[in-house]
């Protein structure tokens, strides 16, 4: 796999990345081995030692690179404040708190760097399993999404040469059954309508349910097809895995009620639709479909 990282900015900033997930990812495993306590934010959202360790680890390691940081677990910071930065981290220190919780081992770290308002580096990494994830886009030459086994023991420069690249599936073999995957704490009825439409056509349709950006995950490794999101979202949860999904080649889209369900399979359709995007006025994203 070859380094690019002194001819490509966003090169250059993906190792402190890959160093800051690692590092968050160790000490959260350490807490999810242990009991630990669990608060609760004023929106009911849990929040344990492991949010605010990694959250602490990440932002000390991105600090470095001087840009600023938005976090979850950060200050709420005012969109006055926010809107003249051209170039950002997002981070979800724990993405999938309720999934550490009750020890599905279904959680990820998740770092992004935003450019205006699209994120164009991800870092996704799935302490459990032991994988990390991460993509580029919109260099060119430099485009590109990978995944590796990662107990956390190689060093980065073998873990990156190790690396294995990853590509969205473009189209569905006729004896294979249409992949759809949903969230497993928030399978709603809206979701399960749309999940529906997609049956009515694809009568073959697998539905698989996953927790945290282990979804997006599964849309940029071509483990899904498609994965509907008719629920409530923040820019932390999917900006570093919206980043590989789209390094990968697919795309992550604001849903539209109007449009059926099976019409984002269709690229000619997707061509209308609006890309999710980042550092808004609000930081709740719309519903969306990654595919």
């Amino acid at each position: 796999m070859t380094d690019a990282t002194s001819h490509d900015p966003r090169q250059a900033l993906l190792p402190t990345a890959l160093t800051a997930a690692r590092e968050a990812a160790a000490r959260v495993m350490e807490i999810y081995g242990q009991d630990f306590d669990v608060e609760y934010k004023d929106d009911r959202s849990p929040l344990t030692e492991a949010d605010r360790d990694a959250h602490a680890i990440i932002t000390r390691h991105l600090a470095a690179t001087g840009l600023p940081v938005l976090s979850e677990e950060s200050r709420e910071i005012p969109h006055a404040e926010r809107a003249p930065w051209t170039r950002f981290w997002l981070v979800d220190p724990v993405d999938g708190t309720k999934e550490f919780v009750n020890r599905t081992g279904e959680f990820t770290v998740n770092i992004a760097l935003v450019d205006g308002s699209r994120p164009v580096l991800g870092v996704v990494l799935a302490p459990v399993p032991r994988t990390v994830y991460w993509g580029v886009v919109g260099d060119g030459d430099h485009d590109g999404a990978f995944m590796a086994d990662d107990d956390g023991s190689a060093a980065l420069d073998e873990l990156r040469a190790a690396a294995r690249p990853v590509r969205a599936r473009r189209e569905v073999g006729a004896d294979e059954p249409l992949r759809v995957v949903a969230s497993r704490s928030h399978l709603n009825e809206e979701t399960s309508r749309f999940i529906d439409q997609l049956a009515d056509v694809h009568p073959d349709i697998a539905r698989v349910s996953r927790g945290s950006s282990l979804k997006l995950c599964m849309i940029a490794s071509g483990e899904a097809r498609i994965y509907p999101r008719v629920a409530p979202t923040m820019e932390w949860d999917t900006g570093a895995a919206q980043a590989i999904v789209e390094a990968a080649g697919a795309g992550v889209y604001e849903f539209e009620p109007d449009t059926p369900a099976v019409a984002y399979l269709d690229p000619a359709a997707r061509a209308s639709l609006k890309p999710l995007r980042y550092n808004k006025s609000s930081l709740r994203n719309p519903y969306f479909v990654a595919c």
